[in-house]
């Protein structure tokens, strides 16, 4: 009878010391109930009942955290962005303002040769007076 207790005391034992690791490893908004400090002390005071009230109170559920997701997986955000005929709407709309806008900017056409309007200056006669030669 007394290796049952033995074994019985050791099990508890490392059912107290995996509690208070658990515990102490937690991050500080994984905890329910009272802060970190509180269950730590809950735990190593109270050896077997404080390691289970930790289980089961004050541990939060992995379930409970929430859980990053992709956009396209998220149905609120697939919500928001609207069907694909709003899109095609929207993006219509854009491209009617930017012709109107290019319309009202007048922009220069690029330069043709044969306008005269872009001739290059024409080149001054007296260039020898420019460059200092005497004929």
């Amino acid at each position: 009878m007394a290796r049952v207790y033995l074994i019985v005391a050791l099990l508890l034992a490392v059912f107290w010391v995996y509690s208070i690791v658990d515990c102490a490893l937690q991050h500080p908004t994984r905890h329910r109930g009272v802060s970190k400090p509180i269950w730590l002390l809950i735990v190593i005071l109270l050896p077997v009942v404080g390691g289970v009230l930790w289980f089961v109170v004050g541990r939060s559920r992995r379930s409970s955290a929430p859980a990053f997701r992709a956009p396209d997986d998220d149905p609120e955000f697939l919500g928001r962005i609207g069907s694909r005929a709003d899109v095609d709407e929207r993006i219509r709309r854009l491209e009617e303002e930017l012709a109107a806008l290019d319309a009202e900017e007048g922009d220069p056409e690029p330069a043709d040769d044969d306008d005269p309007r872009h001739e290059p200056p024409a080149a001054d006669d007296d260039s020898d007076e420019q460059t200092g030669t005497r004929s």
